[in-house]
């Protein structure tokens, strides 16, 4: 029978003894001349470090998707709470919408027309002498338009009893008209015993007529078309 040729055996020693004559005096400056062993064991670190780095760049950005869409789903439960909410109460809101309306159109009855504010006039100084008091001024001043109403102002100062005066100022807020009055002082009357001067800043309301409002709407018109500008 022919005799069985051995299988040579596998020289451990001898292998690591190669492989580490091919790591010894390597030139860092220029591993394209490295031997097979350290050159590819390289470029297999410098592909693990490449994919790492870009495995945590991916995995920071979806950190930072994942924080925003939390954020965005607690803005939007806050919103479905609150729409929710108005919408449960939506009768309770448009009964208070409509009192405000009602209200409104109370406060805009009480506001006198421009031909009729000389008869208000008329009245503030009614007002006065019916309690016995005495105007030393009585100056109206110029009108500040709103955006839909006039504020008249009227500098008043009036002489008379501390108790004259008291119901003056209550008559002057039980007209029927709009009617405040602003930086109210007191001082008394020298060489009159128990007579007092009481400067005030009377401010009276009207509404716009049709002409005005339209010339007030014509002048905002432009404005808002045009915006802030800088």
């Amino acid at each position: 029978m022919p005799k069985k040729t051995p299988k040579p055996s596998f020289d451990f020693a001898q292998w690591q003894a190669k492989v580490q004559s091919q790591f010894r005096g390597l030139d860092p400056n220029d591993p394209s001349r490295w031997p097979d062993i350290p050159r590819n064991l390289l470029l297999i670190v410098v592909v693990l470090v490449v994919v790492a780095v870009l495995w945590y760049a991916w995995l920071s950005d979806l950190g930072s998707r994942l924080e925003s869409e939390r954020n965005r789903e607690n803005q939007l439960r806050a919103e479905y709470t609150r729409k929710l909410g108005q919408a449960v109460n939506l009768d309770t809101l448009r009964s208070q919408l409509e009192q405000v309306r009602q209200y409104v159109v109370q406060l805009e009855k009480q506001l006198p027309g421009k031909a009729e504010m000389d008869a208000l006039l008329s009245d503030i100084n009614q007002a006065g002498l019916g309690r016995s008091l005495q105007f030393e001024l009585f100056r109206p001043g110029q009108e500040v338009v709103k955006d839909y109403y006039v504020e008249l102002p009227i500098t008043v100062r009036v002489t008379g009893s501390y108790h004259d005066i008291g119901l003056f100022v209550s008559d002057i807020s039980h007209l029927s008209r709009i009617v405040t009055l602003n930086n109210i002082s007191l001082a008394p009357v020298q060489d009159r015993p128990g007579v007092l001067s009481m400067d005030a800043l009377v401010k009276t309301f009207r509404y716009l007529d049709p002409d005005e409002l339209a010339q007030q709407q014509r002048t905002q018109q432009p404005q808002r078309a045009g915006g802030p500008r800088s």
